[in-house]
């Protein structure tokens, strides 16, 4: 089994809009066009079953019609899909925000500092850490950009460690395009995993293997950041990487199950 525990989709009627404003972000080449119908088609030629799909709230007044897609497509993927909902700092009702991301099924949330526009330990997030702690939601966090200081690792330190049992997924690596500084930083974190999405293009197989033996193959996901990158070639780079079953399984698919305790 592979689970992609790193999926964005959108509306059809927006979704190649969004993907190619998310690809001018990055200055990188967007693979596919971010619609769900495109996600199950390339996500099945790669071998993958299942996915964990989100998308991001750049305003609050976009929360609840967000989290409503999300859920409306994982029921109609019953099985395939799992959903993180979005949640904003600037929303004036955030506990009702998460009350009802968890009424709609939502197993998780998915933060963006960088293009949500605010700092880890923001005062203003501090609401969100406090609550998702106490509901048991954990978090996908994008972490990392040499460009801003949003979400790099020494914003994230302080959050981790005030929340210590708030469990946190530090996407690519826990630093994009700062993956080495981020490994330092963070492996020893008790509460923190780290899902290898928009990556590998970057990193040689000895660095890639390093940064997994540094955070542990227990606490590593797989995940494409579909739509950025073809996902057959992403797990077939994995696959090349030479792990054992025993650590394959971990990272493929057991510790998404673990961290957001998905029923499969």
């Amino acid at each position: 089994m592979i689970i992609d525990a790193h999926c964005h989709i959108y509306p059809d009627k927006i979704a190649e809009k969004a993907s190619l404003a998310t690809g001018r972000f990055y200055g990188i080449g967007i693979s596919y066009d971010g619609k769900v119908s495109t996600l199950l088609d390339v996500g099945k030629k790669a071998g993958i079953d299942k996915f964990i799909v989100q998308s991001v709230a750049t305003t609050p007044k976009q929360v609840a019609s967000i989290n409503r897609f999300i859920h409306d497509t994982v029921e109609s993927n019953k099985g395939t899909m799992f959903g993180l909902g979005t949640l904003h700092p600037d929303s004036s009702d955030i506990k009702g925000d998460v009350e009802y991301l968890i009424e709609l099924g939502l197993g998780g949330v998915k933060l963006h500092p960088d293009i949500q526009g605010f700092k880890l330990d923001d005062y203003r997030c501090l609401k969100i850490y406090e609550i998702c702690e106490e509901k048991g939601l954990p978090l996908l966090i994008h972490t990392g950009d040499s460009r801003y200081d949003y979400s790099n690792p020494n914003r994230l330190v302080p959050i981790l460690d005030i929340y210590d049992k708030l469990i946190v997924v530090g996407a690519h690596f826990g630093g994009w395009s700062m993956w080495e500084r981020a490994v330092l930083e963070l492996y020893k974190k008790p509460n923190f995993f780290v899902d290898c999405s928009s990556s590998f293009y970057a990193l040689s197989d000895e660095q890639i293997k390093k940064i997994i033996s540094e955070y542990g193959t227990d606490r590593v996901l797989f995940g494409t950041d579909y739509p950025m990158w073809i996902p057959d070639a992403e797990v077939r780079r994995l696959l090349s990487l030479g792990y054992g079953k025993q650590d394959f399984d971990k990272i493929t698919w057991q510790n998404a199950v673990k961290v957001y305790n998905l029923k499969i």
